[in-house]
C-alpha cells in the first residue's frame, strides 16, 4: 500500500486514449491527482490510438469529453484544469505497424529512474501486439510498467493465452491486471476493519456468522454495448474478477505483512478453497437471468432483446446469483450468496454479513420482521459500514428495538474523496501491486466459475426472465428461501 511515497516522475501511456475508459474514468482521474499535487511534476500523459490528432486536439478532446466525469466539476479550478493539459500530448499509432512503435521510443526513450507505465485500455487481441512494439523499442526496461484492463480472456484458456502473450515481454512484476473495486475506500476499510481491531476477529467465524450476502446491482442496462456484451455475460464481466476479489476481503487470513504477495497468498487461498461445482449443483445453486422491458425512474426501457446488436434468442445472461461456500476451517457451512445484475432496481454494491441470532431472547421485540446483528459494508453509491444492533427502547419497558452504528468515511474523516481508478494509478506509477489481481489468482477464478459456464452453454434452458427496475427473478428469492434467508433489501 503506498505511505508516504515520494511521487517520481512518469511517462503514461494510455493506449485506447481515445476511448471511453479514457474518458470517463482514467482522465478524470488523473486529473484529481494533479489538482492533489500527488502526481510529479515531471510526469507526462501520453494519449495513443488510431486517430489522425494533434497534441492541441488530443487536449480539446479531453476538454470537451473528459472534463464532464470529473466529480465536482463545479469546483474545477479553469487555471488547474489548464496545468494539467499541459500534461497531455497525443501519439497516432497502429499496434500492429511495427514501425510506429519507433515514433514512440524518439518521444519517449527507455530511462530509468523515470517510469513508463503502459496503460492497455484497448481490446485484449490487441495486448501482444502492443507489448511486442514496446519489447522491440525498449520500452519494456525495468522501471516500465504495464496495466491490463479487464475482460482477460473469456474462459480459463483464452485467460492463460492473453497471460502468457503477456508474460513473453514483460516480468511479472510489472504486470498490474486492474481490478477497479480494489481501489474502492471501503474495500480497504475491510481489511482495516478486520485486522486493525481484536474485536471483530473472535466473531469473524463459521461459529457466529450466520451467512455473507454479496450484491452489485446497476439499474443501468448494457449502455450501447451489445456486441460485447452479448459474447461476456455477467458472469465473465461481473463474478470471475469483481465479486471473487470481494470474497477473497471477506474470507481471507491475516496475511503476515502488508507486502503485496503476503496479501495476494492469503487471497489465493480463498479462492482455492471455494466449494467447486458439479453439473448437478450448476441446476440448485445458480440462477441466470435476463431483463425484459420495464420502468427504472419513471422511464420505460428496453428489454435485452431489444437492445442494439444483441443476436436473436440469445441466452446471455444480464443476471447471476450463486449460492457457494468456503471448504476450510474458519467458514464450512456458511453460505455465501452472490448476486449481479444489470437494469435492477438501483445502483447498489454492497456486502451483508449476517450474525446469528442469540441463543436465548430475554427481552421481547418491538414490532416488525427484524434480523439478527449485522454488519453492512456499502461500496456504492457511497462508502459507508454500517453496525445493525438492538437497544432499549425509551420508556420504563425493557423492549429492544433496532438500532445502527453508522461510519461514513467520508464524513467521519478530514480529507478528500479518492477515486478507485484514481488510487490504482497512483499506485501503478508507484508501482505497488497490492490493489492488482495476480497471474494465478486470475486464473484460480477461472477455474471455479468454469463448470458454471459450461452447464450454461450446453443448456437449452433459457434465462429466467426479470423485469427492469426489479430486484431480479423471483427464483433468486427462491435460492436463499431454501437456507430460510432472504436478501437484505427484503427484510
Amino acid at each position: 500500500m503506498r505511505e508516504n511515497l515520494e511521487p517520481q516522475p512518469f511517462d503514461l501511456l494510455i493506449f485506447g486514449g481515445t476511448g471511453d475508459l479514457a474518458t470517463r474514468k482514467l482522465l478524470p482521474s488523473l486529473f484529481k491527482a494533479h489538482e492533489a499535487q500527488t502526481l510529479h511534476p515531471d510526469g507526462k500523459i501520453w494519449g495513443i490510438s488510431r486517430q489522425s490528432l494533434s497534441q492541441d486536439d488530443y487536449r480539446n478532446l479531453a476538454n470537451q469529453q473528459a472534463r464532464q466525469f470529473i466529480t465536482d466539476i463545479e469546483k474545477v479550478d479553469e487555471e488547474v484544469w489548464q496545468d494539467f493539459c499541459k500534461r497531455l500530448d497525443y501519439i497516432q499509432l497502429d499496434a500492429k505497424n511495427a514501425e510506429d512503435f519507433k515514433k514512440l521510443a524518439e518521444k519517449i526513450p527507455p530511462q530509468c529512474p523515470r517510469v513508463t507505465i503502459s496503460y492497455l485500455a484497448t481490446s485484449p487481441n490487441l495486448f501482444e501486439d502492443i507489448c511486442r512494439g514496446l519489447d522491440a523499442v525498449g520500452l519494456n526496461h525495468a522501471c516500465a510498467r504495464v496495466v491490463l484492463e479487464k475482460p482477460l480472456g473469456t474462459d480459463l484458456k483464452s485467460n492463460i493465452a492473453i497471460n502468457e502473450s503477456v508474460a513473453n515481454y514483460f516480468d511479472e512484476s510489472q504486470i498490474f491486471r486492474i481490478d477497479h473495486y480494489q481501489g474502492k475506500e471501503s474495500v480497504q476499510n475491510l481489511l482495516m476493519m478486520r485486522f486493525a481491531n481484536i474485536w471483530f476477529e473472535p466473531l469473524w467465524r463459521r461459529e457466529w456468522i450466520s451467512h455473507v450476502q454479496i450484491t452489485i446491482a446497476e439499474s443501468v442496462g448494457i449502455e450501447g454495448r451489445g456486441a460485447f456484451y452479448d459474447h461476456i455475460g455477467a458472469l465473465r464481466d461481473m463474478v470471475q474478477n469483481h465479486i471473487i476479489q470481494l470474497i477473497c476481503s471477506i474470507a481471507m487470513e491475516a496475511p503476515s505483512s502488508m507486502d503485496a504477495d503476503a496479501i495476494r497468498d492469503e487471497k489465493l487461498k480463498v479462492i482455492n478453497s471455494l466449494k467447486p461445482f458439479s453439473e448437478a449443483d450448476v441446476s440448485l445453486y445458480t440462477v441466470r437471468g435476463q431483463y425484459k422491458s420495464g420502468v427504472i425512474d419513471g422511464k420505460k426501457v428496453k428489454g435485452f432483446h431489444e437492445e442494439d446488436n444483441i443476436a436473436p434468442n440469445s441466452q446471455t445472461e444480464t443476471f447471476v446469483a450463486i449460492k457457494t461456500e468456503i471448504e476450510n476451517w474458519r467458514w464450512a457451512g456458511v453460505p455465501f450468496f452472490l448476486r449481479t445484475g444489470k437494469r435492477m432496481q438501483e445502483r447498489l454494491a454492497e456486502i451483508v454479513i449476517q450474525f446469528r441470532d442469540v441463543p436465548h431472547q430475554l427481552f421481547p421485540r418491538v414490532a416488525g420482521n427484524y434480523a439478527p446483528n449485522q454488519l453492512v459494508i456499502r461500496l456504492q453509491p457511497e462508502d459507508s459500514m454500517t453496525l445493525h444492533l438492538f437497544a432499549k427502547r425509551l420508556g420504563n419497558n425493557m423492549v429492544a428495538r433496532p438500532a445502527s452504528l453508522n461510519l461514513d468515511f467520508f464524513k467521519a474523516f478530514e480529507g478528500r474523496r479518492t477515486s478507485a481508478y484514481e488510487r490504482l494509478l497512483l499506485d501503478a506509477i508507484d508501482g505497488d501491486q497490492t490493489l492488482f489481481v495476480r497471474r494465478d489468482e486470475q486464473e484460480a477464478a477461472w477455474r471455479w466459475v468454469a463448470p458454471i459456464m459450461k452447464v450454461w452453454d450446453e443448456s437449452e434452458e433459457p434465462p429466467k426472465q426479470y423485469t427492469a427496475g426489479t430486484w431480479g427473478p423471483a427464483s433468486a428469492s427462491a435460492l436463499l428461501a431454501r437456507d430460510g434467508v432472504v436478501w437484505h433489501e427484503e427484510q
